[in-house]
């Protein structure tokens, strides 16, 4: 081979060598910072066709302007086709594929917000229909009748016998006085046994008699369950002692717990149905007799009470019913099917059908819920079909492509965003934010992991590098946690 030959064969190797270099330079250029936060997204070409932006299907809504790794979930990030852009907003399924996906629509519907509330109630004692029976001189217990808690008595049912001497020292002076002609003298007697407690049928049968009763028998003044006995034979009582407590059941209280949420809506007096599992087929009514004032700190539910007619004495008290609160307004309003609602925790979803098989996430606001139905307050309309079943599959489908849900229209915050906070160990800092490993916060019920978080300000950084330890505050936002607050611990460099 001549030398002329020969130089331009090395000529050309080297300028196919430096273009290898120069095409690897530039991919590799493309590539590294895709972690990054893009601030413009510039339409490239990819296998012949428009890259509008490359995103992650878990993060749909960060976009970046280069391919490469996630920087969320180590996995290769997805092109967007410009081609597609008229399905950017909606997913499509060929209609006749709709039956084998199990796919069912449900219309959004205008009505009345005429519902009702489910809950349980338990049957109690009415507190108000109490009776004590106590000694009203000091004495002995001379007989206590076959009586125990939880015995059903009837009105002036013997309860005790009490020995009571100075009741029997008095009776013999108003006696002594009976046969006195001072008629004034005898009525200062008679106010005298009705100051030491004596009762007035006592007084009235002594009289009578004209004989004094020193042991007395002590009945029961209402019909009703002993509650309480606190006497035996031989005992010494002290005025004033409770002996006997009963409790009535001409009527009892059915107590029930409405969840905070539904208090609202619950007014005194309204219409309640009780269905009790010992009388089947039966609905016992009645009217919302209190709401009381305290709130459950444990389950959050208010206390409201029922009072129940019993004058066959069959409710008894430990009972469990099934009652409905009956709740009825004027007010149209748009109802929903429950199980179209797509719920992530921070906002509410469903997947609304439009023509041509096409299927669009949109972000709705709710109302009360009652039958399986969901009052909707923001972003349908009426007639608007929905999917009641089968929407999870095109959630999922519409997060692979992208797509980001129509927000409705949040009110202004009026209040400084909730945070959250733990201590942390800062294990790398890049683009995507930083990567700390965090102990427990405990305000939001998770445990300490090592993950990446995003900053509210790239300047929180400012001063902290890696292995520095830190007390970080965070705040939820619908595409995650995002840090508002970083401080470094004292006793670092």
């Amino acid at each position: 081979m001549s030398a002329r030959l020969w130089k331009s064969a090395l000529l050309s190797g080297l300028s196919i060598a430096l273009g290898l270099v120069g095409g690897y330079w530039y991919a590799t250029s493309r590539t590294e910072g895709v972690s990054g936060a893009p601030t413009a997204l510039a339409p490239t070409m990819q296998d012949g066709r428009k890259v509008l932006y490359w995103y992650d299907p878990m993060y749909p809504q960060q976009k970046f302007d280069k391919p490469g790794k996630s920087p969320f979930m180590e996995m290769e990030l997805i092109p967007q086709y410009a081609d597609a852009a008229a399905e950017t907003a909606a997913i499509r399924i060929d209609p006749s594929l709709t039956q084998n996906l199990g796919l069912r629509l449900a219309a959004v519907t205008r009505g009345p917000l005429a519902n009702s509330l489910n809950v349980v109630g338990v049957l109690a004692f009415n507190e108000r229909e109490v009776a004590v029976v106590q000694a009203r001189a000091d004495g002995f217990v001379e007989r206590v009748y076959a009586r125990a808690p939880g015995d059903v008595l009837a009105t002036n049912a013997p309860l005790v016998d009490l020995l009571i001497p100075s009741w029997a020292a008095a009776q013999e002076e108003f006696l002594a006085l009976k046969h006195s002609d001072d008629a004034g003298l005898l009525a200062a007697a008679r106010q005298r046994l009705r100051l030491l407690g004596m009762p007035t049928a006592l007084i009235n049968q002594v009289e009578r008699s004209g004989k004094a009763r020193a042991v007395i028998t002590l009945n029961s003044p209402i019909a009703g369950v002993v509650q309480q006995l606190e006497v035996r034979t031989g005992m010494a009582v002290a005025a004033g002692t409770t002996l006997v407590r009963i409790n009535g059941l001409n009527s009892v209280w059915l107590s029930l717990a409405v969840p905070e949420a539904e208090a609202g809506a619950i007014a005194q007096g309204q219409a309640v149905e009780a269905r009790l599992p010992a009388f089947p087929g039966e609905v016992l009514a009645g009217t919302l007799d209190a709401i009381l004032p305290e709130t459950n700190q444990d389950s959050r539910t208010l206390r409201m009470r029922v009072e129940l007619p019993n004058a066959d004495g069959r409710l008894r008290p430990g009972m469990t019913a099934q009652v409905r609160l009956n709740r009825s307004t004027d007010q149209n309003v748009l109802w929903l099917p429950s199980e179209a609602i797509i719920r992530t925790g921070r906002r509410a979803l469903v997947m609304v059908a439009e023509e041509g098989g096409r299927y669009r996430p949109v972000e709705i606001r709710l109302g009360p819920e009652s039958a399986d139905r969901t009052v909707v307050t923001q972003g349908l309309t009426e007639g608007q079909q929905v999917v009641a079943s089968g929407q999870f599959l095109l959630d999922s489908e519409a997060s692979l492509k992208g797509l980001i849900a129509t927000a409705t229209e949040r009110p202004a915050a009026t209040a400084a965003p909730v945070l959250h906070e733990a201590e942390a160990q800062v294990m790398a800092i890049d683009n995507a934010g930083v990567t700390l490993a965090h102990g427990p916060f405990r305000t939001l019920g998770m445990p300490g992991m090592t993950m990446t978080f995003r900053l509210a300000d790239p300047a929180l950084m400012v001063g902290i590098k890696t292995s520095d330890k830190v007390r970080v505050a965070v705040r939820q936002t619908d595409s995650g946690l995002v840090i508002e607050r970083l401080d470094k611990l004292g006793g670092q460099p």
